[in-house]
């Protein structure tokens, strides 16, 4: 159906030291289109020292990528409703959790979407069904062992 392509690289800085593991993470992402955003390992993982300030790490992308499908999904399932959105507003949430010794995962995102509609709004149980079918057309949502809920 798709390829999407994205470009990675990353190069050791003057005074590193690689096998001591005293080199910076940040690196740069490129994606089709030409966009480029500075990238990182999370401080959580590599600390402050490692990590770059103002890049974005692979566990903030994963978020950002489930939110973002899940409101798109949902933007076209309300829209099929008959429901008109004005504003879409999500303030996600990933958790990483140890899965076995020596190994973690982001385990959880939650979503706490916010949305104001035009002309009526789908009463609670309508809202529910909509996020509902949103969750399972939304690809990245498929493509993930991640637990995703909707607050």
């Amino acid at each position: 159906m798709g390829t999407y392509r994205a470009a990675v690289s990353w190069q050791l800085s003057a005074g590193e030291d690689f096998l001591a593991g005293r080199y910076s993470r940040g690196h740069e992402l490129g994606f089709e289109g030409g966009v480029r955003v500075p990238g990182t390992a999370s401080p959580h993982v590599v600390g402050n020292r490692w990590s770059v300030e103002g890049a974005v790490d692979p566990e903030q992308m994963l978020v950002a990528a489930l939110s973002s499908c899940h409101m798109l999904s949902f933007l076209h399932r309300a829209r099929l409703a008959g429901f008109s959105v004005a504003v879409y507003a999500d303030a996600a949430e990933g958790e990483m959790h140890e899965i076995a010794p020596d190994r973690q995962a982001v385990t959880k995102v939650t979503l706490h979407p916010t949305i104001e509609w035009v002309g009526p709004a789908p009463d609670a149980e309508t809202l529910a069904r909509l996020h509902h079918e949103a969750h399972e057309v939304c690809f990245i949502a498929n493509s993930v062992k991640t637990d995703v809920v909707v607050a």
